[in-house]
């Protein structure tokens, strides 16, 4: 690790700055609770909260911003398979893939008459 001085009190520093604003960001996911907003609205904004927070975490305390690239081309993967994986419901409601069997049988003796 560090044998300056003056590193270790920079490193502490970031880690008490990294610690504070995760307070902080867990205060407005509190905060951003008792507003009732709309399940999707809800769900999106927990997300973006959420992966900040991650993001903070992994690069300061999992020290990954410290890492090399390729590590960085890893996160960047998962990151967008995580990103298809939350599109995917919404592609196959679209194809009527998750409608219940009875639901789609009565949207059919519609169309019939």
């Amino acid at each position: 690790m560090h044998s300056d001085q003056e590193a270790v009190k920079k490193s502490i520093r970031g880690y008490m700055v990294v610690g504070a604003l995760l307070l902080v960001f867990t205060g407005l996911t509190v905060t951003v609770n008792q507003f009732h907003l709309a399940v999707p609205a809800a769900i999106t904004l927990a997300l973006i909260i959420a992966t900040i927070k991650g993001s903070m975490v992994g690069s300061v305390f999992m020290h990954l911003s410290h890492e090399k690239k390729w590590i960085y081309g890893a996160l960047l993967l998962t990151a967008a398979f995580f990103v298809v994986l939350l599109f995917l419901p919404l592609l196959t409601m679209a194809g009527g893939i998750g409608k219940p069997v009875a639901a789609t049988a009565a949207q059919a003796d519609r169309h019939e008459r």
